[in-house]
C-alpha cells in the first residue's frame, strides 16, 4: 500500500490529527525561510506527542551535518530529508555521523532531473516541483519509466492523489499545502487525503 507523509507539522493539534489518522511519516521543516519552519525545541515537544509508530522526518536545506546528527541522536527525528544542494560528498559526511535513513529531494523539470535522482546514493528519493511546499505539481508523465521507489510530492490533494497512485504507483505520497486551510493544517483535509490514498490499496 502506498505510504503517507504529512509534512510541515507545527502545532499540537497537527500531531493529534496525525495520531488519529496513522500516516506512516510526518515531517518537521528545519529549513530556514519556510513559513512552516520549527525550532529543534518546538520539534522535540511535538515529537514527544507523536504516536511511536509514526516516523518523524526532518527536512533540511544545506544544514551542517552535525546539526542533523544531533537531532537524530536526540530522537527528535528518525529520518533525514535533504532539500538543498547536498551532493554525494555531503551525504558521505553525514553517514559518518549517523546510520539513519536519508531521503534526497529532487526538483523535477525534465527527464534529466530524474536521471540525476536515480543515480543518487540516498536511501530514498523525493520527487517534487520547485523548492518544496509550493503546492504545484510537476509533469507526472515523466515518471512512466522511473524505476526506483520514491516519495511523490508537489501539488497533491485528496482530489488528485488517487489518480497519481493508480497511474504511477509511488512508494509514498507527501503532502503539505494540500492539507491546509489558510496556511494551517486542516484535520478534515488530512482525513480526506488519507482516505483517498487508502481507497487505492
Amino acid at each position: 500500500m502506498t505510504k503517507i507523509k504529512f509534512c510541515g507539522m507545527m502545532r499540537a493539534e497537527d500531531i493529534a490529527a496525525a495520531n488519529a489518522l496513522h500516516p506512516d511519516y510526518i515531517g518537521f521543516v528545519f529549513a530556514p525561510g519556510s513559513r512552516r519552519t520549527v525550532t529543534p525545541e518546538q520539534a522535540a515537544v511535538l515529537k514527544a506527542q507523536l504516536a511511536p509508530e509514526i516516523r518523524a522526518v526532518g527536512v533540511f536545506m544545506n544544514a551542517p551535518p552535525a546539526q542533523i546528527a544531533a537531532l537524530l541522536a536526540a530522537g527528535t527525528i528518525d529520518i533525514v530529508q535533504l532539500h538543498g544542494q547536498e551532493d554525494e560528498a555531503y551525504l558521505q559526511d553525514l553517514r559518518v555521523l549517523t546510520d539513519k535513513p536519508v531521503i534526497k529531494a529532487f526538483r523535477v523539470d525534465t527527464a534529466v532531473d530524474l536521471e540525476r535522482a536515480a543515480a543518487f546514493p540516498a536511501d530514498g528519493l523525493l520527487l517534487d516541483s520547485g523548492a518544496g511546499g509550493t503546492g504545484t505539481a510537476f509533469d507526472w508523465t515523466l515518471l512512466r519509466d522511473f524505476k526506483r521507489p520514491y516519495f511523490l510530492a508537489g501539488g497533491l490533494c485528496a482530489e488528485n492523489v488517487g489518480k497519481a497512485i493508480q497511474k504511477y504507483h509511488p512508494y509514498a505520497v507527501d503532502v503539505s499545502s494540500g492539507i491546509e486551510t489558510d496556511g494551517k493544517k486542516d484535520a478534515k483535509k488530512m482525513a480526506a487525503f488519507a482516505a483517498a490514498v487508502r481507497k487505492e490499496a
